[in-house]
């Protein structure tokens, strides 16, 4: 085989899902390695984009992408704060800098292509039906969209 699936490949959901998704991640690791961001850094500056936040705001947003080894995100943060993107308001939140709106907007440019690519021959009807297949799959598998 050339690397291309035969036709009706019937290979499990498993392999599909850890498939794509360490291809998103490698490719997210190539766009954001070029500025030395990973992804946690990313979703941080998007989150700060909309508002300032505290550190527990912040982690209990992105608790699904939290592992047992980065726990928190107080060391994206402090990253964050010592290269001018970040700075804290009234000691407990955390909020970006001019230099940090103009550095995720200028990676938003950049990531939004990324997802163009990443969709690239999808339609907006199979890409919102694979989404809800997805979801319906994690409730089945218990997950809750409730936090707490």
């Amino acid at each position: 085989m050339d690397g291309q699936d035969a036709p009706g490949d019937r290979r499990p959901i498993g392999f599909w899902l850890k498939l794509v998704d360490g291809l998103i991640d490698a490719g997210f690791d190539a766009l954001l390695g070029e500025q030395q961001f990973t992804r946690r850094h990313w979703q941080v500056l998007n989150l700060l984009s909309q508002k300032a936040a505290t550190v527990a705001q912040i982690d209990a947003k992105l608790t699904p992408f939290l592992t047992a080894g980065e726990a928190t995100t107080r060391p994206i943060l402090d990253d964050l704060h010592r290269r001018g993107l970040v700075e804290w308001v009234d000691g407990e939140r955390a909020s970006l800098t001019l230099r940090g709106a103009g550095t995720h907007a200028d990676l938003g440019l950049k990531v939004a292509d990324y997802r163009r690519r990443t969709t690239a021959g999808i339609g907006s009807d199979e890409y919102q039906a694979t989404i809800e297949v997805l979801r319906r799959i994690a409730v089945n598998l218990g997950w809750t969209d409730s936090p707490g």
